[in-house]
């Protein structure tokens, strides 16, 4: 069975990915990952919308630090580049455009409630262990850190053996 839809060459979208990790090594001497922002944006809109709470809590005042504005970080501008990166891409690939990708045997809203529920576990998981996974499995795959390829396995594991249990929502 072919598909239908276009995507780009893996092996040139890998070597694309690495020379850019390899780029933001060199300029930044820094690591890629995501969290680090998510968290900014969050200390941010809580900052808007309650600054008492921000200063009274270390976690939160420590993330903003002695900065005017807590998105004054490197990693925001990263995030950023990665939407316009991936609009990039899909626009290259043909692929542009709002749908939602599901199974036959779902809805629309059943599906976002997974994509949103999964996302949300993510993010809770991300801040638990003080990173997120594209930062283990790009910057410490990179460096062979062992730790980082043990993670990246186990998530795999992980992710092969919870989709027995939402397999049907595919079919």
């Amino acid at each position: 069975m072919e598909r239908a839809e276009k995507f780009w060459n893996p092996y040139l979208a890998g070597i694309a990915l690495g020379l850019v990790l390899l780029t933001t090594f060199l300029v930044m001497g820094k690591e890629l990952g995501a969290s680090g922002a998510a968290n900014r944006i969050g200390v941010f809109i809580a900052e808007v919308l309650a600054p008492a709470h921000v200063a009274a809590n270390p976690n939160l005042a420590a993330t903003k630090g002695d900065r005017s504005n807590v998105l004054d970080d490197w990693l925001v501008f990263e995030v950023l580049g990665v939407f316009l990166g991936g609009a990039l891409g899909a626009v290259t690939a043909g692929r542009f455009g709002a749908k939602v990708i599901r199974g036959s045997a779902t809805t629309i809203p059943v599906r976002l409630a997974f994509a949103f529920s999964g996302g949300v576990l993510m993010g809770l998981a991300a801040r638990a262990g003080r990173g997120c996974t594209s930062g283990q499995a790009l910057s410490g795959g990179a460096v062979l850190s062992v730790g980082a390829w043990i993670f990246m396995l186990s998530v795999f594991a992980g992710g092969y053996a919870f989709a027995w249990f939402v397999r049907r929502q595919w079919s």
